[in-house]
């Protein structure tokens, strides 16, 4: 299996998973032509592309969704709730139905060769969900746009040969910054985004002898830098044996193979 972002960070999210046999996108919150030139840096064609899976329905993750369905048909697969307020979505404008696909938190689904697994993560959405991504015996883990982490999503992330895992904000960084007082607070909830301190305890609590990749991603531009948050992942894993990167925010980062 391959993995690779698109985009990451608070203004659009697209990543990309896929085998010898299928491909998919894991949300699709720029534009249809960004995505489409992501996937050719991946020699990878939107055509090729058998799913896409969303993870909420907020606009770094769904902005482009509408184009992409309209122009090349692709089936969708969300949560029940947050396909509902996708087809409510005037920006995303018209779907049609038959694309959408409702999946649950902890129900596994195959998706070609790949099995998928959804789990829920706390934020401020409908009934926001992460995913898990199997294929040949190697285990893709994402999970961004989450206030905290517990026993249960450490569970669904654990046995990872790749991460992609949040590191959204420096907490002094967006304390002292621009934001308005009420954003920074939703920010530091509880269903929220993770800061770089708390996306390394993460890490560190997932680390495994065959975990060959950490990306960090979903960065604030606001209120991180890439080498702080690197930085601060890298000190709570201190010495741990993986590759750390950070994922570029407007332009598609390495392919990355698995196993």
């Amino acid at each position: 299996m391959k993995f690779g972002t698109i985009a990451s960070g608070s203004s659009g999210n697209c990543l990309y998973a896929g085998s010898t046999d299928t491909h998919l996108l894991i949300d699709a919150g720029i534009s249809c032509k960004r995505i489409c030139e992501g996937l050719a840096s991946f020699n990878v064609s939107g055509k090729d592309i058998q799913g896409i899976l969303i993870t909420h329905e907020h606009s770094d993750h769904i902005s482009g969704l509408g184009v992409l369905s309209r122009k090349l048909k692709i089936p969708i697969y969300g949560t029940q709730a947050t396909l509902e307020e996708i087809l409510k979505s005037k920006s995303v404008g018209k779907i049609d139905e038959s694309l959408l696909h409702p999946v649950k938190a902890g129900e596994a689904f195959w998706v070609g060769d790949i099995q998928v697994k959804a789990f829920s993560i706390p934020h401020d959405a409908a009934d926001p969900v992460s995913y898990t991504l199997i294929n040949g015996g190697t285990k893709l883990g994402m999970v961004t746009d989450l206030g905290y982490f517990d026993h249960y999503i450490v569970d669904q992330l654990k046995s990872s040969d790749v991460l992609y895992v949040e590191a959204n904000h420096d907490v002094n960084m967006l304390q002292v910054g621009p934001y308005p007082y009420y954003l920074k607070q939703r920010i530091l909830g509880s269903h929220g985004h993770l800061c770089n301190e708390m996306s390394g305890k993460l890490v560190k609590e997932l680390l495994n002898d065959h975990l060959s990749h950490v990306i960090l991603g979903h960065l604030s531009k606001e209120n991180n830098f890439p080498e702080l948050a690197l930085k601060t992942v890298q000190m709570e894993c201190d010495g741990a044996d993986p590759v750390f990167m950070v994922a570029p925010r407007n332009c598609a980062g390495p392919l990355i193979t698995m196993g």
